[in-house]
């Protein structure tokens, strides 16, 4: 594993409208909560302000370039964790008021893709990644196929099945959508979400829950 380091400022700025230009990147995309995203309403009505406080999303870039940099092929992961439901706002909560984030980047990527990658991901987050805490370069894994996407990065980790079996009888509907900006991704099972380091304070391990997105993106 490499680590490396810059002012996390720096990171941060320059993102698409301050560049000045209209990058054109597509790819994979991926995440997964510590919450349901398609349940019941009792469910979602006793757990909705005590859990989803944390999320893996993943990018893999397929072609493309952000802010002048060519990012093709390379892949980048975020863990975040706040002090409520990070999605709770869809369905008229509270937005959380602090939002922390972990940040790994592939360890193939030059230092000027690096910040690329990142000042990517923060720019498609939607606010998640503002405040980043922590930004590490290590070998990623993201292996897509027709029946899910595995993800592996240092601390992070994901396995999402693209096919999710329900009972009409439920009574269950979607709630939350991707929380990445330029998604097109429909919803999926997490077999295995996992994160373990100690940048964010917490950590956690939230398997087999209709938690997850996969999909494209484009931006």
């Amino acid at each position: 594993m490499k680590v490396f380091s810059f002012a996390v400022t720096a990171l941060l700025i320059a993102t698409s409208a301050g560049a000045g230009t209209s990058p054109t990147i597509r790819g994979e995309y991926v995440e997964a909560r510590t919450a349901e995203v398609f349940a019941g309403g009792c469910i979602m009505s006793s757990e909705a302000e005590t859990i989803g406080r944390e999320a893996v999303l993943a990018w893999r870039i397929a072609d493309g370039s952000y802010d002048g940099v060519k990012l093709d092929g390379l892949t980048i992961v975020a863990a975040v964790a706040g002090d409520r439901n990070l999605g709770i706002r869809e369905i008229g909560g509270e937005a959380p008021s602090v939002v922390r984030a972990a940040v790994i980047v592939d360890e193939r990527a030059t230092e000027a893709q690096r910040r690329a990658l990142v000042r990517l991901a923060a720019a498609m987050s939607r606010g998640l990644l503002d405040n980043v805490v922590d930004v590490s370069a290590a070998p990623i894994t993201f292996t897509s196929t027709a029946h899910g996407v595995r993800v592996t990065a240092r601390d992070a980790s994901l396995s999402v099945q693209r096919h999710v079996h329900h009972d009409p009888n439920c009574g269950a509907m979607q709630w939350f959508h991707p929380f990445a900006a330029g998604t097109s991704a429909a919803l999926a099972l997490a077999e295995t979400h996992v994160f373990s380091g100690r940048a964010l304070g917490t950590r956690w391990s939230d398997p087999h829950k209709k938690s997850a997105f996969v999909g494209a993106f484009s931006y």
